[in-house]
């Protein structure tokens, strides 16, 4: 059980990329460890959805950024799949084409006190994020934002800014992601 803004959810799913972004803070609660990436995410998802049958759907895990504080934690509230890129066939920037819906998926719960940001969802490693329509750069988000909303389940995400998208992010996050689990579990008031 759960209460996220006064609202208590009887069956909370905690969704991580990874063991090591849960650490030992989550291992009282349902919880499914989905992998690296969309496909993953997208799988190991909708099979926990099946299992479990949540109330809520939160992810917990790591993202770079340029414009949050490494160590920062961020509520991402919109979601784009900054990796979608057709636009030689006339489709705009991000646009899933012949998906009647969104470029940008607005399917996350605000939490008050935390800086919202606008998560990128991509099948790579961002080392270079130049991009300005999204703030937060991470590689699962997206995909669960989406199944969550396809299932009418509400999603809240939280990232922990684990580097700075840029040159130094892979030392950085091997760094940084021992740390996330505390934060985010402090960050839900665990």
């Amino acid at each position: 059980m759960i209460t996220i803004n006064t609202k208590t959810y009887q069956n909370p799913l905690f969704v991580f990329a990874l063991e090591s972004e849960a650490g030992s803070h989550f291992d009282k609660d349902n919880k499914v460890f989905v992998g690296v990436g969309k496909v993953n995410a997208t799988y190991h998802l909708t099979k926990a959805i099946a299992k479990y049958q949540p109330d809520i759907i939160i992810n917990l895990g790591t993202a770079g950024s340029t414009v949050f504080d490494r160590g920062s934690v961020v509520c991402c509230t919109a979601f784009i799949q900054r990796d979608m890129e057709v636009s030689a066939l006339g489709f705009a920037k991000f646009e899933t084409p012949f998906e009647n819906s969104a470029i940008i998926l607005n399917n996350g719960i605000e939490l008050p006190n935390f800086p919202i940001g606008i998560c990128g969802t991509g099948d790579q490693f961002e080392m270079e994020h130049n991009n300005h329509e999204y703030n937060v750069i991470e590689m699962e988000a997206y995909a669960l934002a989406k199944v969550a909303n396809l299932e009418n389940i509400p999603f809240l995400a939280l990232k922990y800014i684990s580097d700075g998208a840029d040159g130094n992010a892979v030392d950085d996050w091997t760094t940084e992601v021992k740390r996330a689990s505390e934060a985010l579990s402090k960050a839900l008031a665990r």
